[in-house]
């Protein structure tokens, strides 16, 4: 009898155990690659559009941290560096970001380098007329680590190899910017290239050799002649070509000149398109999309920028009620004179 318990017990553990690992395989096509959060409200369009590499007067350095769920172990976490500016008094620029992302048994590191264009049909110093180009080259290390997936598990199990499992991928990235007076848009393919995909025989339906991104950007910068006060509407468009999934943010910030520099803060709100289905008591089926709202505080001083927002999951069904902390520290340098009459923080 306790033969038989000890192996249903067992049994029990494997499946459990194997599905942990289809839920990271599914993970990875999710994450693979530089996620897309909200830091680039927080003064860093350059982490999702390559374009935007030098487009201000000023060279930037932005890190960011960004963490999920205190006081859970292995929970998610983020951070990035990121470096980019104009080179000398050309048109041109580049740029470059490092990234660590960990979820659980999952992380990835990834590298780029970016070079930009910058084309400028202004009438003259004043009149903001300029068309980008840029195009990011990286290598992402994906990691999948099952070293104690095989604890208490027979020997010699089919599903788990009990390995850190490691692949490396070149990919690409490549975006436009078209800035006018207080108008922007910016669109961008990231992830362009095909690759191997993962090793997996658990669920073999599932695709992580293409992990196309397409971002698109638009909006305005408004503002009263001779105010300190300036109104910034935007909405950013995602779609991940593998998994046919479609989410839009809403944005608002909202931005107060001071002697030092600026205090400016905002919101946004993430809609996905596409739901997962649930099922609370066995019969009532349910459809539930991701929903999250980010409110965003930040200070511009001297040559320093500092901000931090907050994610919150909205949604009825979430893993813990706490949401997503994420800081952005920024210096820049080299800068040069604001010489457009325009309404453009990203730019000016």
């Amino acid at each position: 009898m306790s033969s038989l318990l000890e192996h249903k017990r067992m049994k029990l553990k494997n499946i459990v155990l194997l599905t942990i690992l289809t839920l990271f395989s599914q993970i990875a096509i999710a994450q693979e690659g530089l996620p897309v959060y909200t830091d680039y409200l927080t003064d860093n369009y350059y982490l999702i559009h390559p374009s935007m590499a030098g487009v201000a007067n000023c060279s930037k350095i932005r890190m960011t941290g960004r963490q999920q769920w205190f006081g859970h172990e292995d929970a998610p976490k983020l951070l990035t560096l990121s470096l980019n500016g104009r080179i000398g008094d050309s048109q041109s620029a580049i740029g470059g970001i490092l990234y660590t992302d960990k979820n659980g048994y999952h992380s990835q590191n990834g590298a780029y380098v970016t070079y930009a264009h910058h084309l400028m049909f202004s009438r003259s110093a004043a009149d903001l007329n300029m068309l980008s180009f840029g195009l990011s080259v990286g290598f992402i290390q994906y990691k999948l680590d099952e070293t104690t997936f095989l604890q208490g598990l027979p020997v010699g199990d089919p599903g788990i190899q009990g390995i850190v499992q490691s692949n490396t991928y070149l990919n690409m990235d490549f975006g436009f910017s078209y800035h006018y007076l207080d108008y922007y848009a910016h669109a961008t393919v990231k992830n362009i290239l095909n690759n191997d995909g993962i090793n997996t025989d658990i669920n073999p339906i599932v695709r992580t050799d293409n992990l196309r991104r397409y971002l698109l950007s638009v909006g305005t910068v408004l503002s009263k002649y001779g105010s300190n006060w300036s109104y910034e509407p935007s909405l950013m468009f995602m779609y991940k070509d593998g998994t046919e999934e479609a989410s839009v943010d809403f944005n608002a910030k909202v931005y107060k000149r001071m002697d030092f520099g600026k205090l400016w803060g905002g919101l946004s709100y993430r809609q996905s398109f596409d739901g997962a289905q649930y099922s609370i008591n066995g019969n009532d089926v349910r459809s539930q999309k991701l929903q999250s709202i980010t409110p965003i505080i930040g200070i511009d001083y001297n040559e320093f920028i500092f901000a931090y927002n907050y994610t919150h999951q909205t949604n009825e069904i979430v893993f813990n009620s706490g949401g997503f902390h994420q800081f952005t520290l920024g210096y820049n340098f080299n800068c040069r004179r604001e010489k457009y009459s325009c309404n453009c923080p990203a730019v000016n």
